[in-house]
Formats: structure tokens, C-alpha cells, sequence
């Protein structure tokens, strides 16, 4: 199991915890963490005993985005990680899941700031659960900055363009029932217990058929831009192949027998 020293791996059960580790900075985004990122990841994705991640952050803060201070020429911890943005100058886009999409489900836990490069992360994941007192926001161009992180393209398509283009455009913060509100989250929970709700959404995911499960993923992001038709043509190529599995025929034994199915991803 991966991990570097701003980003732990554990398991829990069939679920990947995959925790930002750099409390005292808020968890701002180091080189550690997105070496420790990408690799947890890719180890979802290998491990078929694994079926679900839940993403969070340490010490009571999801992440608040670039290490402005290192922008600004202090410096970034964690060179000796150099070598690896050097092999693949792409990876850090692919933590940041941007440029890389894990086939199996992500479930954000969010607590306190998640902010800027935070939020933009938060937009590659798949179901959202955040504390009472979390704060969201895009706070670049407050900094003179751009949110090259995907929000410009990604977050007009999963909020609706008007509080897309507000969000963008003021840097203001947004507190976690105005992020539920306007569908940035679903599920505000009290403060403390969006890693707990996470693992509980990741259960119910789990105990069901991992081929499914991945299957519906992958559809709904690939027809996600195409016409209506183009769609359910895409949906059924992706979707029948799922009732010729052992999977589906065990689920329908499970069903009949009143027992919990026992799958084996065959």
C-alpha cells in the first residue's frame, strides 16, 4: 500500500481511504501529496478487491488548493519527488483528477476549507458529502490567478452556469448548504462526520456488483455530452455485456434466495 508523507492510504473494508496529510497547511497541495495521489489512484484501479475511494483531508481540512507560498518562490516540499513530474509532466494533472478519471467510484469526505485547487479537485469526484461548516470556493482571480484545474469547463456542467459563472467570477466563499444548494454537494452532515457518512455511502456501494457499478460509472460520464440517442446507443453497449456476468446471474440467485449476494467481478 502507497502513501507518501502528505498522503496516506488505508483500507477499510473494500474501500481506499486516501487522506491528504498536510494539516498544519491546510492541506495545501505539495509535491508529496500529488505523487501520493496519483499512485492511489492508479492502486484503486489495479486492486480488484477494491471497490470504492473515499477522498479526504487531515486535521480538519479537506485542501486550500496551491502552496501560494511556494508559487511565490519559498519553495515546495517534497523535491526529491522532482523526478517523477519530470517522467510524466502530466501528473499532477492526474491527481488532481483532471486529467485521469479511476473507474471506481469516488466519494469526497469534505471538512473545513476546500478551496480553490480543493474545489476544483472536489469536481472530479462522484458523490460529495461535506461537513456543517465546510467552505468551498474558487478564490483565484481574487489572487490574479486562473482556475486551470478544470473549473471552467467542468463546473458549468454540474451547477447551472449562473452560480457556474458566480462562483468564477467573485472568488467569494460558499458555505456548505449554499455548495448543497446549488448541487455542488449532496449531503451536509454535522461537523465530524463526513468521513464516517462517506464510508457508510461506501458500504452501500460495495455490496453491490462491482462490474455493474463500474459499468454505470463509465456510462454516465461517457454520455454525459452526447445527444439523447447517441446516448442510450452508448448505454447499451456498455450496459448488456453486465447481464451476461456471473455477477448478474448471483445477484438474481441472491434476490430469489433472500440471501446477500457474494460477488466475484467474473
Amino acid at each position: 500500500m502507497g502513501g507518501t508523507e502528505h498522503l496516506t492510504v488505508r483500507r477499510e473494508g473494500a474501500t481506499l481511504v486516501l487522506t491528504l496529510n498536510r494539516p498544519e497547511a491546510r492541506n495545501a497541495l505539495s509535491l508529496p501529496m500529488l505523487v501520493g495521489l496519483y499512485d492511489g489512484w492508479l492502486e484503486a484501479d489495479a486492486d480488484d478487491s477494491v471497490r470504492s475511494i473515499v477522498f479526504t483531508g487531515a486535521g480538519g481540512s479537506f485542501c486550500s488548493g496551491m502552496d501560494l507560498k511556494a508559487l511565490a518562490g519559498s519553495g515546495m516540499a517534497g523535491e526529491e519527488y522532482r523526478d517523477r513530474l519530470k517522467a510524466d509532466p502530466d501528473l499532477h494533472w492526474k491527481a488532481m483528477l483532471r486529467h485521469h478519471r479511476p473507474r471506481k467510484p469516488v466519494i469526497a469526505a469534505v471538512e473545513g476549507y476546500c478551496v480553490a485547487g480543493g474545489t476544483e479537485m472536489l469536481q472530479g469526484t462522484d458523490i460529495r458529502v461535506a461537513g456543517e461548516s465546510a467552505t468551498f470556493g474558487l478564490f483565484e482571480v481574487r489572487r490574479g490567478l486562473f482556475p486551470i484545474g478544470g473549473s471552467t469547463v467542468r463546473l458549468q456542467r454540474q451547477i447551472p452556469r449562473t452560480h457556474a459563472l458566480e462562483m468564477l467570477l467573485t472568488g467569494r466563499p460558499y458555505s456548505a448548504r449554499e455548495a448543497a444548494a446549488i448541487g455542488l454537494v449532496g449531503h451536509v452532515v454535522p461537523d465530524g462526520t463526513a468521513l464516517a457518512t462517506a464510508l457508510e455511502i461506501a458500504e452501500q456501494v460495495n455490496a453491490c456488483g462491482p462490474l455493474a457499478v463500474e459499468a454505470v460509472k463509465a456510462s454516465v460520464y461517457e454520455t454525459a455530452e452526447m445527444t439523447e440517442s447517441d446516448g442510450l446507443a452508448a448505454e447499451l453497449t456498455r450496459g448488456w455485456p453486465v447481464f451476461d456476468t456471473a455477477d448478474a446471474k448471483e445477484g438474481a440467485r441472491a434476490f430469489a434466495e433472500k440471501r446477500p449476494p457474494v460477488y466475484k467481478r467474473a
